[in-house]
């Protein structure tokens, strides 16, 4: 399981330091893609073949389904980790998450996100804010 928030820079080479802690997790190889909300998810080997069993059960009739698998599909990538713990992140990927100089990487349960700094700061400041009404506004689940 992933959990924490980590601050990275990105290098002009699009190169970015992932945690170790999240690096044993994903495992040698990871997958990464276009996330919601403007960041990039990140996946372990199963975690990403989880989320394509899921995919692949979409209904290639609707049209949201199709255009949802082809955005996704489409922005991801696999990467390998250097010796010093970085993946290098695709222009396609940087771009969707608008990644130029500060990142914050989080830990979301099955997956880890990229956030640009100045994304993640304002997400987290509503989410924050509006925290006891967002959670009024999901189904009743024991925590």
């Amino acid at each position: 399981m992933f959990m924490g928030e980590y601050h990275h820079n990105i290098d002009a080479k699009g190169r970015l330091i992932i945690p170790a802690k999240f690096r044993e997790q994903l495992g040698e190889e990871a997958v990464f893609t276009r996330g919601m909300d403007g960041c990039i998810f990140g996946y372990s080997k199963t975690g990403w073949s989880n989320v394509e069993d899921k995919l692949s059960q979409l209904s290639l009739t609707k049209k949201d389904a199709r255009a949802f698998t082809r955005t996704f599909y489409a922005g991801a990538m696999e990467g390998e980790f250097d010796k010093q713990g970085r993946i290098n992140i695709s222009d396609v990927l940087r771009k969707h998450a608008a990644l130029v100089k500060e990142c914050v990487i989080i830990g979301v349960s099955e997956r880890i996100e990229i956030w640009s700094a100045e994304r993640w700061n304002a997400f987290d400041e509503n989410a924050a804010a509006n925290f006891d009404e967002i959670s009024e506004n999901l189904m009743d689940f024991d925590l």
